[in-house]
Order: C-alpha cells, then sequence, then structure tokens
C-alpha cells in the first residue's frame, strides 16, 4: 500500500529553499559594494545592511503567499475534479483568494523598496 503524501507538503522545504537562496543571494550582491562599506572596525556598513534587509523581507514575505497560493490551487484543481461543472464558481474563488495570497507578497515587496532607497 502506497502512502499518499500531498504534493504541497512536498513544495514547501523547496519554497524555503528558494526563499533562503534569494536572501543570500542579494546579501551577497550587498557584500560585494566597493568604497566604505566597510567600517573601521572591520563590520558591515549601513548600506549593506539595508540591502540585506531587503533581501531578507522580500524572501520571507514570498514564502508564505508561494505556499498560500500553491495549496490554493491544489484545492482548486480537486475541487474540479470531483466536480467539473462548478468549473465557473471555483476559478472565481480561486482567483480572488490568489490575488489576496499575493497582495501579502505584494507588500514585501513595497516594504524591501523602501528599505533599499528611503531607510
Amino acid at each position: 500500500m502506497v502512502k499518499h503524501i500531498h504534493l504541497t507538503w512536498r513544495l514547501i522545504p523547496m519554497a524555503i529553499l528558494l526563499g533562503v537562496v534569494l536572501c543570500l543571494v542579494i546579501g551577497s550582491v550587498a557584500l560585494a559594494q566597493e568604497d566604505g562599506e566597510v567600517t573601521a572596525a572591520g563590520g558591515i556598513g549601513p548600506e549593506t545592511m539595508k540591502l540585506i534587509a531587503a533581501g531578507i523581507a522580500m524572501g520571507l514575505g514570498a514564502i508564505g503567499p508561494g505556499i498560500g497560493i500553491g495549496i490554493l490551487g491544489s484545492g482548486a484543481m480537486q475541487a474540479l475534479g470531483r466536480n467539473p461543472e462548478a468549473r465557473g464558481p471555483i476559478m472565481t474563488n480561486m482567483i480572488l483568494a490568489i490575488a489576496m495570497a499575493e497582495a501579502v507578497a505584494i507588500y514585501a515587496l513595497v516594504v524591501s523598496i523602501v528599505l533599499i532607497f528611503v531607510a
């Protein structure tokens, strides 16, 4: 007997890994800054810290909506498989829920842009 492992739970570690990689890539770009970014004590300068904070904000802010959209898509496809005649209302509700989840990622993007250019 084969145990059924829900596809969404397989994607969660991949989403977390993608967020970590995004943080590391943006952080490495931030650490590669030139002229005056390393303080006299050998620490990281404020400009570099802003870029690292922006990368972490975007990386962590995109994990939740990514997982949520995956769960929404999975639920919609299962519902369509069980009741194909209800395609219209299912797809409409799915698209509205995806838009709500995506709004959280857009807020994270705005926060990271504010961190880069305003802070």
